[in-house]
C-alpha cells in the first residue's frame, strides 16, 4: 500500500497509531479503530481487520515530532531523496526536447538549491505561451536583488552593465554598489560550483 502526499501525517496521533500497528514487523498485523463506532457501524465498515499488507509513505516533508513518530520511523527506512541540481538536470537530458531552455538552465544551475523536473516543463509552458520563461526559471532559484540581477544578466535586450545598473536602481532595489555586490556573488555562486 503507498501512502503519497503524506506531509503533516506524523502531527496526526490517529494516523500514527494505524500506521505503527501496519507497520508492526509480524507478518499478519491486526488494525483497529477505538473511536467513531458509531459512524463505522452506520456505513458497515468493521471496527478491525487483519491485514499482510506492507506500507510506503511518501511525502515531502517528515518531522520526528515525538515518541510515537519515532517509533513509527523505527519500524521502517526513512529514505532521503534530495537530489543534486545536477542529478535532476542529467535525468531532464534523457527527456526534455527544448534545447534553448535546457542550456539557459544548465547555465544558472549553481544558482538553484532545491531544483525539479517541473523547471523544465514551466519554461517551456511559458515560452508556449510567449511569456518571459527565462524569469520563470530565475524565480525558481532566487528572490529579491539576488533575482533582479539575474533577470537584468539574462535579458538579451540589455546590452551593457550601465543599462543593467540603471535598470536596477530604477526598480528600486538598491544602488550601484549593491547591484555589482549582487552580480559578485551570483559569479562566486557560479564559479564555485562549477570547480567543485
Amino acid at each position: 500500500m503507498v501512502l503519497d502526499d503524506v506531509d503533516g501525517l506524523y502531527s496526526d496521533r490517529s494516523a500514527v497509531r494505524l500506521l505503527k500497528a501496519l507497520g508492526q514487523s509480524e507478518l499478519t498485523k491486526t488494525l483497529s479503530w477505538q473511536s467513531a463506532a458509531p459512524t463505522l457501524t452506520r456505513h458497515g465498515i468493521p471496527r478491525q481487520f487483519v491485514t499482510t499488507s506492507r506500507v510506503a509513505l511518501v511525502g515531502n516533508d517528515w518531522k520526528s515530532l515525538n515518541a510515537d513518530v519515532a517509533a513509527l520511523e523505527d519500524r521502517g527506512h526513512l529514505l532521503i531523496f534530495d537530489p543534486a541540481p545536477e542529478e535532476v538536470h542529467l535525468q531532464a537530458a534523457g527527456w526534455f526536447w527544448d534545447l534553448e531552455i535546457y542550456r539557459f538552465i544548465d547555465e544558472h544551475l549553481p544558482l538553484m538549491g532545491r531544483h525539479s523536473l517541473r523547471t523544465y516543463q514551466q519554461a517551456s509552458e511559458l515560452k508556449r505561451a510567449g511569456l518571459d520563461w527565462r524569469q520563470g526559471v530565475l524565480c525558481r532559484c532566487l528572490q529579491g536583488a539576488a533575482l533582479q540581477v539575474a533577470r537584468l544578466k539574462a535579458d538579451p535586450a540589455i546590452a551593457s552593465e550601465a543599462q543593467r545598473v540603471r535598470a536596477f536602481v530604477k526598480a528600486g532595489y538598491g544602488g550601484r554598489a549593491t547591484y555589482y555586490r549582487y552580480a559578485r556573488q551570483l559569479r562566486r555562486q557560479r564559479l564555485g560550483q562549477v570547480s567543485s
